[in-house]
């Protein structure tokens, strides 16, 4: 794998787009909003738990993930590949394979017998460790994986998702806080200008998504404000 050959990251990020578009990941409904694990509303919604059952498309991001690692880290930067509970699990071992390294995985929180281990797989002290998920909205998660990747002894110093929400401004200084850079392919935004490209989706939730992505908290509050009591 030669990072030099791949499309620079800006084609990277709209290719990333439109093949999340083509399989169905991306869904945008303004009119019935979809509830996230924080219970607040939003009209955007990723799957990118999909792409596992894409081969050539899962193949070619893959690509792509572990080239912006190579590129953005450095080519011999990582012992190890960690991948978070669940949906980045399959995903580390694939950049594991294009790497040619060990990979483990973190569980959420220890299961409660036997070992009580919350790493799977071997990592030891001083070891490297590229820690691979699905996606990213605020980092809020990514912090208790990379505690538990520290706990071992090992280093945990960068994470690497195929997809970045890219609207919440705290995202980066909160990794950043935490010793800790973010690698992606692509954000929202590069799917709302590939989505419009295509004419995935008509003019009026299109302009509904763009709303959300500029404030996603006022369009959140304004949303709960307006809903009958």
């Amino acid at each position: 794998m030669i990072p030099a050959t791949y499309p620079d990251q800006a084609e990277i990020a709209r290719l990333t787009a439109r093949m999340l578009l083509e399989i169905g990941a991306v869904h945008f409904n303004a009119k019935e909003p979809y509830i996230y694990a924080s219970g607040l509303p939003g009209p955007t919604y990723i799957d990118c738990r999909k792409l596992i059952s894409f081969p050539r498309i899962r193949a070619t991001l893959m690509d792509f993930l572990t080239v912006t690692v190579m590129r953005n880290a450095g080519f011999e930067a990582f012992d190890n590949i960690a991948g978070g509970e669940t949906a980045g699990i399959p995903f580390a071992a694939l950049v594991a394979e294009r790497m040619a390294l060990p990979m483990t995985y973190v569980r959420k929180k220890a299961k409660g017998y036997g070992r009580n281990a919350r790493i799977e797989g071997v990592m030891t002290e001083g070891e490297r460790v590229l820690l691979v998920e699905d996606l990213t909205t605020d980092g809020g998660s990514k912090i208790s994986f990379v505690d538990a990747i520290r706990e071992t002894g090992a280093t945990c110093a960068h994470t690497a998702v195929i997809f970045y929400y890219g609207i919440f401004p705290d995202t980066m200084k909160t990794l950043g806080d935490h010793g800790v850079t973010l690698h992606h392919l692509c954000t929202w935004w590069d799917v709302l200008d590939e989505a419009r490209a295509q004419g995935s989706f008509d003019d009026e939730t299109l302009r509904e998504v763009e709303s959300f992505l500029k404030a996603p908290r006022a369009w959140q509050d304004a949303r709960q404000r307006a809903e009958p009591e």
